[in-house]
């Protein structure tokens, strides 16, 4: 294990295929590619990987109690996901191997099979967090969100499968871009259009870029 990974070998294998079930390759690139599991073992490894710099080069270094909050924060997902890689090989093992060498469709009845009843009220907690997440008042980082912590080990790889699938290349997932070419979205170069204002995503949100009233 690197500075900048946390899980083992075993560990990374059994959440990647997890997220490739998540968001399965097809006809278009899926989680694999992507390297979503690339985007979770980096932030796992420690609180360097929060923060994108608004140079689009590199990241924040925390300190004080911002650092401690994220250290706590990291520690308890960390703890979740080694729980959830023990609880995938159990039920796995029930039908004679671990998680990693099942086949798919026995991959996805052992996601099925460990999705916690009340899945209703998790993903409820999914949403909040993602309204969190996206909708930040005071400041943006990758994860600054404490529903993420309260989330099961399920939705809390839903959520990080479809952070590292569509969040912007620095955080170390949608390599290569895949994850917004799927959906039609170019993005910026790098988060540096964005802080300085050369980038906009109003062509996707507004048909009509002119504000009612202010026509000639």
């Amino acid at each position: 294990m690197t500075d900048d990974t946390f899980f083992d070998p075993h560990q990374r294998a059994t959440i990647a295929a997890a997220m490739a079930r998540m968001i399965p390759t097809d006809d278009v690139p899926g989680a694999a590619e992507a390297g979503t599991i690339d985007f979770l073992d980096r932030y796992l490894s420690g609180p360097g990987y929060v923060y994108a710099a608004p140079d689009g080069d590199g990241f924040e270094t925390l300190t004080g109690r911002r650092l401690e909050a994220w250290t706590r924060r990291i520690a308890v997902v960390r703890e979740r996901y080694v729980a959830g890689v023990e609880l995938l090989d159990a039920a796995a093992r029930r039908r004679g191997a671990d998680f990693v060498d099942l086949g798919p469709e026995a991959q996805d009845q052992v996601l099925r099979e460990v999705e916690r009843p009340e899945g209703r009220e998790e993903e409820a907690d999914l949403a909040r967090s993602q309204v969190t997440l996206y909708g930040a008042p005071v400041e943006v980082a990758l994860q600054q969100t404490s529903a993420e912590v309260d989330l099961g080990f399920l939705p809390l790889l839903a959520l990080h499968t479809r952070q590292g699938f569509y969040a912007d290349p620095v955080y170390g997932g949608n390599r290569d871009h895949v994850g917004w070419q799927v959906i039609g979205f170019p993005g910026p170069a790098s988060l540096a259009e964005v802080h300085q204002g050369l980038y906009t995503t109003i062509d996707y949100f507004a048909d009509n870029r002119v504000h009612p009233g202010t026509e000639d």
